[in-house]
């Protein structure tokens, strides 16, 4: 004897529940990757601050290294570290958005299968843009 099979609605929640999952993984995995980013430009631009204006520096281009100055460089890692801040704020606001929907999306899938009917909910309910 099979297990009845889910209805159509429900399964369709439940794939809108794990896009937003993906979503979300995906959404963290690029702020971790650009909090690293972050911190190794704020590591380059402290050792900057240290070398002295005169002394010659260098800046890596691909696979070369292209003499710079000590000021060029300072603002490229201040503009560079600044453009993080505010990607990293950008994902944060999406991470929590995501997480919200996720939280939404579970209640509805739990409120869904309590009433075990095998009607879909009405269509109103179905509208993520409260």
């Amino acid at each position: 004897m099979s297990s009845p099979q889910m209805p159509p609605w429900l399964q369709e929640q439940i794939m809108k529940l794990q896009q937003s999952q993906q979503s979300l993984q995906s959404v963290m995995t690029q702020k971790q990757h650009l909090e690293m980013e972050k911190a190794e430009t704020e590591k380059a631009l402290d050792e900057l601050k240290k070398v002295a204006d005169g002394d010659t520096v260098f800046k890596q281009a691909g696979t070369v290294l292209i003499k710079s100055t000590k000021k060029e460089l300072i603002d490229e890692l201040e503009e560079k570290t600044e453009m993080a801040k505010t990607r990293v704020t950008v994902l944060d606001k999406q991470e929590t958005r995501l997480k919200e929907t996720l939280k939404e999306q579970e209640a509805k899938i739990t409120e869904m299968m309590k009433g075990g009917s095998a009607n879909p909910p009405s269509q109103a309910e179905d509208n993520p843009r409260k």
